[in-house]
């Protein structure tokens, strides 16, 4: 699991290094193909995987929930935990491996990485809780959301930098939380890069208000979510 965890990750950055190589000259930051969609991909692929692992977590450790101590704070917890620190690790082992390879001399930015891969993993649990709910009670939705999530790659700035975007896209893609989580991430690794539009405060918000909602969901129907 912790192999194909790195290998996931690294087989993107490859792909579209190569593919992305052969058309441009350089990327839009910076010289290095690898390095900048690796800026772009790690965040989101730590959004992507606590989500589905966040929403699927009560059916996931419903054997647990049978026991009167355990709640079902602890299994969403416990999986956040566990997933975050994967992610963490695969994101540091990934950068590493980048600079190493191709030999760059980076000066990264690690409090503003930090705060990218939380502005994520917040977001990733937000929302990964009210799914946990939606997707027992409403089945249709989890292919919903499948489809709903395919175009998000391109829509979260992670193949291309937000300031390039012509008006009035650039402004509808600023709603897009995932826009500032990958733009805080390419602030870290780029320090050249300004990143003015990004908001943390932003992601934190719709992060904050999407977990109250899941949190007041699952208290009503967490029995009802793990017996399903």
């Amino acid at each position: 699991g912790y192999i194909w965890a790195i290998l996931e990750p690294v087989a993107g950055v490859m792909l579209l290094t190569f593919i992305f190589s052969l058309t441009f000259f350089s990327p839009p930051i910076g010289t290095n193909f690898a390095l900048f969609y690796a800026s772009g991909l790690l965040p989101f692929f730590t959004y992507s995987d606590i989500t589905t692992k966040i929403a699927q977590s009560l059916r996931f450790s419903k054997a647990l929930l049978s026991y009167p101590r355990v709640t079902f704070l602890d299994a969403i917890i416990g999986r956040l935990l566990l997933n975050a620190m994967t992610q963490a690790m695969v994101t540091f082992v990934l950068f590493a491996l980048i600079i190493k390879v191709y030999a760059l001399d980076v000066i990264l930015d690690i409090p503003t990485m930090v705060v990218s891969f939380a502005m994520a993993v917040s977001l990733a649990t937000g929302i990964g809780m009210v799914n946990c709910y939606l997707f027992t009670f409403y089945p249709s939705w989890q292919f919903a959301w499948a489809v709903v999530n395919r175009p998000l790659v391109i829509v979260s700035c992670v193949l291309f930098v937000y300031d390039t975007v012509p008006e009035p896209y650039r402004d509808w893609l600023w709603w897009n939380p995932l826009v500032h989580v990958v733009g805080e991430m390419r602030k870290g690794v780029y320090p050249t890069y300004d990143g003015a539009y990004v908001s943390p405060a932003y992601v934190f918000g719709v992060s904050g208000l999407l977990a109250l909602a899941g949190l007041l969901l699952l208290r009503r129907y967490h029995r009802d979510i793990a017996n399903a």
